[in-house]
């Protein structure tokens, strides 16, 4: 696990503009593959998650859906369909920063590596007071706009 890796997807996370700010970055032996961040309300695609882009871009670069060897970091733990797309993917660590308690599919509410086949190891908490701070001020400012 390299914390420098998680900074910088939060430095991402920090580009998301209308969305919630989530990044995320694919890395193998320290080389990263993919950087991206939310961008549904940008492209108004439902599926536009930071983890999605971050795993097709990465698939495009090595020119393979399978990204054995590869490890995902993220600033708030997947959702559903994230996280059935990381175990798809075949990544096989997977670092998050905060948890999340409504939607949080690597523990906090369900935990889909229990379901698959491919068993990726999961860490949360990665700089989670950072990741946390980042998105809470994001709903504070929309609670306050309105």
């Amino acid at each position: 696990m390299n914390n420098s890796f998680m900074k910088i997807a939060l430095a991402e996370a920090r580009k998301s503009n209308a969305d919630i700010p989530i990044g995320c970055l694919i890395e193998k032996n320290g080389d990263i593959l993919s950087l991206a961040h939310n961008e549904k309300e940008k492209n108004n695609d439902p599926t536009a998650h930071a983890e999605i882009i971050a795993i097709r871009e990465a698939s495009k670069k090595i020119d393979n859906w399978r990204l054995f060897d590869c490890n995902l970091y993220v600033t708030l733990e997947p959702c559903p369909m994230c996280a059935w797309a990381i175990l798809n993917s075949r990544i096989k660590n997977v670092y998050f920063g905060a948890y999340d308690l409504n939607y949080g599919a690597f523990g906090s509410k369900i935990n889909l590596a229990e379901f698959s086949s491919h068993k990726a190891q999961i860490f949360g908490g990665i700089l989670e007071e950072e990741c946390k701070k980042l998105i809470d001020d994001y709903f504070e400012k929309i609670r306050t706009k309105r």
